[in-house]
């Protein structure tokens, strides 16, 4: 009789394990995503990052079979987007969108960080990286690098920058065009560089670092543009000369924008999305429309990206530090 019972009980376990092995082959088998995929964007609407974000969404939702959601998050120099992030990323359909110096700047600027960038975020993909483009309120009286320097030297004190927020490439951009050319201009931060470039063209300010989305406000007689913060001339913008050029020393400063995802996301769902965005960003219509707001579409692997923020830190630490840029 005992012997029976134990038989039933050994039965009983066995099939249960089976079951317990069979659930968990089906979960690893699932598919993914399951439901729509939110990309977080560091940045308002309007902005680069987030005219990138929604030129990608619908093919990349197409890709991974559902909808691709963006989800609008400026301010506090992309950390409120890593902290969105954070907050929602266990449901793994969650990733972001926002320019790397959220890594190689941030925890130099901020006293406090909420997260702590190298243990809380993942690699998964650059975006895209892009050029920053020296642009003036139309009414100033200079046209070109040169001028500015001159007018800004002779009316000491008077002149303002905007930029896309404390830390941001665009401000550490302007940070280094202060340094070379030893002139005076206050910093106005903004929560994104949308609304930075909206008060150049009003007149608020008197010029800021900002991508490509403006050419179109330039073309229009809505702004100036005298220069771009790179090494060489963009071919999105041949015209424009480097401030190296007009002699305003090396201003080096490129705007990366790369895909994250919390360190928890499983390796095959970052493996998913580093394969279909980059399949997206090698054709030719995704990097003409890239390019037509000055940003280069580039494929990288999460660790290709993880070299890149590394030589940033690299790039920028020091200017953090000699120019004491704090956020307050």
């Amino acid at each position: 009789m005992k012997s029976s019972v134990l038989r039933t009980m050994r039965r009983c376990l066995l099939l249960a394990a089976l079951g317990l092995a069979a659930a968990g082959a089906l979960a690893q088998t699932a598919p993914w995503p399951a439901k729509p995929v939110r990309l977080v964007v560091a940045f308002p609407p309007g902005g680069l990052a987030d005219v990138m974000a929604r030129m990608l969404a619908p093919q990349l939702g197409e890709a991974l079979g559902q909808p691709v959601v963006i989800d609008n998050r400026g301010g506090a120099s992309g950390n409120l987007a890593a902290m969105e992030l954070l907050r929602s990323g266990g449901d793994g359909h969650t990733f972001m969108v926002n320019v790397t110096t959220v890594e190689s700047v941030n925890p130099l600027m901020f006293d406090r960080m909420p997260f702590d960038p190298a243990k809380d975020l993942q690699h998964v993909a650059l975006l895209a990286n892009t050029q920053l483009f020296l642009i003036t309120r139309p009414t100033l009286p200079a046209g070109s690098l040169k001028e500015l320097v001159a007018y800004a030297r002779a009316h000491p004190g008077k002149l303002s920058y905007g930029s896309a927020g404390n830390g941001t490439t665009p401000h550490i951009a302007g940070e280094l065009f202060k340094q070379n050319t030893g002139l005076f201009a206050t910093h106005i931060p903004y929560r994104g560089a949308a609304p930075a470039i909206q008060d150049v063209m009003a007149g608020q300010i008197d010029f800021a670092f900002a991508p490509g989305t403006v050419f179109q406000s330039v073309k229009a007689g809505k702004l100036k543009l005298l220069g771009v913060a790179s090494r060489q001339r963009t071919a999105n913008y041949p015209s424009a000369p480097t401030l190296e050029e007009e002699g305003s020393g090396k201003v080096y400063v490129n705007a990366p924008f790369a895909v994250y995802a919390p360190a928890a996301m499983p390796a095959a769902h970052v493996s998913r999305m580093n394969r279909e965005i980059n399949r997206l960003l090698v054709q030719p219509a995704i990097k003409a429309r890239f390019a037509e707001v000055g940003a280069d579409a580039v494929a990288m692997s999460p660790a290709e990206v993880k070299a890149l923020v590394q030589e940033e830190v690299a790039l920028f630490g020091p200017v953090v530090r000699a120019r004491r840029i704090r956020v307050d």
